[in-house]
């Protein structure tokens, strides 16, 4: 009986783990153009679901030109990564700004910020790190970001970007340590369309550790 009763605690341990990890895979294909659908919570700014090249994807339209956002997925309560395939145009002199976040609004936000040749890790509007990154226009780019729990109270924060067509880099571009992140929030999709031309988001890929289920 003892046995039994140590598999059944076994098995419900392992059910539990199963259910508090998440992955979402968003892409706009199976979306009609216009109002994005209940999937993509708008924080602020102006989203659609529009077309490039063929195939739709969630764009931050530039009226107005604004810190804009969307959210997806669930919420996070413990560890969360996302990745998403960004297209973006500067014209003349002005570039956009845009990047992915995890952990709700006040989380962080992994942002490509052109106009300083930057690759910015911020929170709380507020720059926590920044590393030189060269962002080439009218070209997919893929943008990842992670934040994972280490031991006690410590997490590990990490930023990577580079062209949609090449390898993921094995070694992070940017790192910060944490201590005492709540680590609850959705992760959200940003930019701030300066150059006055869209911005597109595709292919999005989320894995989350979410509080069990009741």
């Amino acid at each position: 009986m003892k046995r039994l009763l140590l598999a059944a605690s076994l098995l419900a341990a392992l059910n539990l783990h199963a259910q508090q990890n998440q992955t979402f895979e968003i892409k706009a294909d199976d979306w009609a153009e216009g109002e994005p659908p209940k999937e993509v919570f708008v924080v602020d700014g102006t989203i659609k679901i529009a077309a490039r090249e063929g195939n739709k994807a969630i764009v931050i339209d530039p009226a107005p030109i604004t810190d804009a956002s969307a959210q997806l997925a669930v919420s996070a309560a413990g560890n969360a990564i996302i990745e998403a395939r960004i297209f973006a145009t500067k014209r003349g002199r002005s570039t956009p700004r845009f990047g992915v976040s995890v952990h709700g609004m006040s989380g962080y936000r992994l942002l490509v910020n052109p106009a300083k040749k930057a690759l910015e890790l911020a929170k709380n509007d507020q720059t926590i790190a920044t590393v030189p990154f060269t962002w080439t226009t009218d070209v997919w780019l893929k943008v990842k970001l992670e934040a994972k729990k280490g031991e006690g109270d410590a997490w590990s924060i990490t930023g990577k970007a580079w062209a949609a067509d090449a390898a993921e880099p094995t070694e992070a571009l940017i790192k910060h340590e944490d201590k005492g992140l709540k680590g609850q929030g959705k992760c959200a999709i940003w930019a701030t369309p300066f150059s006055g031309e869209p911005v597109f988001f595709d292919d999005i890929r989320i894995s989350i550790e979410a509080a069990p289920a009741p």
